[in-house]
């Protein structure tokens, strides 16, 4: 059985302020993160008595606390990663930092680097309740889309694999910005570490035939 563990954070707890503070970063990874996790690994072991017992009243719940504590865990561990210093980070992904290919890929789907920004702060802002904004690969058009994932959940194309994660949950800024979720998204753009991004986009367009939709 696998067991989901807790990801060190790429950076100290100060790494990206004035944007996010250590409070939150420190609460952010060690708390909520970590309770992803352990809400993962207890469902694993609680499916398998399940199984072990055949008890199966309970797994309506139990399939739907494992898609939201294993979405959760996989959407942080991609966020830690996505963000970097002020200094390093921030801006529009350019040809000549390294990114171009993303930076082409990005203007190709969207039409251009500031209609894809106001798209994804948009999806990010108007999530109902908790969500997140999410900006994925789709390999049947092979192309870059926005999501919408509310909670940890729901509104993805089945296939697309994120590499830009927004996280507007509360817990992500409230400390800081109080009630003010757009600012805390405009000011995320100041520390979107764009290698990272492209690294992923990359990391996505080389698998071939991942959606076997046809023989």
């Amino acid at each position: 059985m696998p067991v989901y563990t807790l990801p060190d954070l790429p950076y100290d707890y100060s790494a990206l302020a004035p944007v996010i503070s250590p409070e939150i970063i420190e609460l952010h990874h060690d708390k909520h993160h970590a309770a992803y996790v352990k809400g993962a690994n207890d469902t694993l072991e609680q499916l398998a008595e399940a199984r072990d017992k055949e008890t199966w009243g309970s797994i309506n719940g139990l399939e739907k606390n494992l898609a939201f504590h294993l979405s959760g865990h996989i959407l942080h561990s991609i966020y830690w990663q996505n963000m970097t210093g002020p200094k390093d980070g921030g801006g529009e992904p350019l040809a000549a930092d390294g990114v171009g290919e993303l930076a082409d890929a990005i203007a190709e789907s969207f039409g251009s680097f500031a209609r894809f920004k106001a798209q994804l702060s948009k999806a990010a802002a108007t999530t109902q309740g908790s969500g997140w904004g999410v900006l994925a690969y789709e390999p049947l058009s092979g192309r870059l889309i926005v999501e919408q994932v509310y909670d940890h959940q729901g509104n993805v194309g089945q296939g697309s694999t994120p590499i830009l994660v927004f996280d507007a949950w509360e817990h992500a800024f409230y400390l800081q910005y109080r009630n003010q979720k757009v600012d805390f998204i405009e000011a995320m753009w100041q520390v979107v570490n764009w290698r990272d991004v492209a690294r992923r986009y990359e990391a996505a367009t080389s698998r071939a035939d991942v959606l076997l939709l046809a023989p």
